[in-house]
């Protein structure tokens, strides 16, 4: 059970505060409700540049990381295709360093073509390492458009091509920070050795001046269902050939969402799973094979992943994955199994609970999804999901129809 306050100020930045007073430590972690979903399709990248951007310094502060660094501070940041999250870990009693600092960056970003370029380039040279250079980099700039053909989650949180990086102009950049770097649309959330109180003061003093900026509308076309089996080969430098097979399922609010999450670790969560017992000890036919979802705000993924044996052809081994899911579609789950893996979830959620950032990520997270409270059923909600239910998402999850499969062959030297 994870205990909060919340506010709200009058500019709409929601506070969430988590006393702990075990620990002499603090945290102080930002979401601000912008992804790669909310690009425009000829200028993806953007949320992610940002990331990057909020760190070149804000106008009364040159230099982020110097003054945190003094008072015994760490911070960093991430971007997904839905949320983009910044959080700083410091002592507690400096925790209003991390106020000033982030407050400051909210309220007036250094804008200037030196910061623009210096950050670009670094986002290009992370695009040609990590999906360019990379084996297997450019999965999801390929995979991702199979998938959806309506929704921006075609497209990776890094952008579509690194031309829309190349030509990011200032005002476009201006824009996108003004409309969605504001308080209105960020949830803030401080955790650890604090009081409601000091929290609602430092709250006060330093983002309630900040202007609330213009509320929008969100209107993403929405991705239809698939009823059409989608397929492509291509051949790469890669050490192994690669199969992906892709099926769309539903958000991460929908009521499939922790049936999905269970019938994941049941194929695939360590050494005693499905995938791995049948495929890789038994039958020896990948190396190595893993089932995962995305978890999307919006339609998300459920993906397959498995590099075949060099002995072993791709067709086999594409077989070899649609006979386990036949299996799980068509006989029941024993009771012993399933129990096994809500308890492995169970366990998870515990250890989340001991960990002040992750608590204070979480509790960001819920408050996106509706509800800060939400995180403290979570655990009950896996513990009810049946066997019937999960073979029931089974068929209605993988079919052929619903299917988009990549084949990665290695170029033959």
């Amino acid at each position: 059970m994870v205990k909060f306050n919340r506010f709200t100020l009058d500019n709409g930045l929601r506070v969430l505060v988590h006393e702990d007073h075990t620990t002499p430590m603090a945290v102080l972690n930002i979401l601000y409700d912008v992804g790669a979903r909310d690009e425009d399709p000829e200028q993806t990248g953007f949320a992610h540049l940002f990331e990057h951007l909020m760190f070149g310094g804000s106008v009364n502060i040159p230099s982020y990381d110097e003054p945190l660094q003094r008072v015994g501070g760490e911070n960093n940041a991430f971007t997904s295709n839905d949320i983009t999250n910044y959080y700083i870990t410091l002592p507690s009693a400096n925790i209003e360093t991390a106020f000033w600092l982030e407050s400051d960056r909210m309220l007036s970003l250094a804008f200037s073509e030196k910061s623009l370029e210096v950050q670009r380039n670094v986002v290009i040279e992370e695009f040609k390492q990590r999906y360019l250079n990379q084996p297997y980099g450019d999965v999801w700039l390929k995979l991702r458009p199979m998938v959806y053909k309506k929704h921006p989650y075609q497209w990776a949180t890094i952008g579509k091509e690194l031309k829309h990086i190349e030509d990011a102009k200032i005002e476009d950049v201006k824009a996108f920070f003004k409309k969605h770097y504001n308080p209105q649309n960020a949830i803030m959330v401080v955790g650890g050795d604090l009081t409601l109180a000091q929290v609602k003061q430092l709250s006060d003093k330093w983002f309630g001046p900040i202007p609330a900026g213009e509320k929008y509308l969100r209107n993403l076309p929405q991705e239809p269902e698939q009823h059409d089996e989608r397929r492509a080969t291509v051949t790469a430098k890669v050490p192994l050939n690669d199969v992906y097979i892709a099926f769309q399922m539903g958000s991460r609010l929908d009521e499939t969402y922790y049936a999905a999450e269970l019938l994941s670790d049941i194929l695939s969560r360590g050494n005693s799973s499905r995938l791995y017992r049948s495929l890789v000890k038994e039958k020896q036919i990948f190396s190595e094979v893993h089932a995962y979802m995305t978890g999307s705000l919006d339609k998300g993924m459920f993906v397959f992943e498995g590099k075949p044996l060099e002995n072993i052809s791709i067709e086999t081994a594409e077989a070899a994955i649609w006979d386990e899911l036949e299996k799980i579609k068509t006989i029941a789950i024993p009771a012993d199994e399933l129990t096994k893996v809500q308890n492995k979830t169970e366990s998870t959620m515990i250890f989340s609970e001991m960990s002040l950032l992750d608590k204070a990520m979480n509790l960001a997270s819920f408050e996106l999804l509706g509800d800060a409270e939400l995180l403290n059923h979570e655990t009950a909600k896996y513990l009810q999901v049946t066997a019937g239910q999960i073979k029931e998402l089974a068929n209605n999850l993988f079919r052929r129809d619903n299917s988009s499969t990549l084949i990665y062959l290695a170029e033959k030297s």
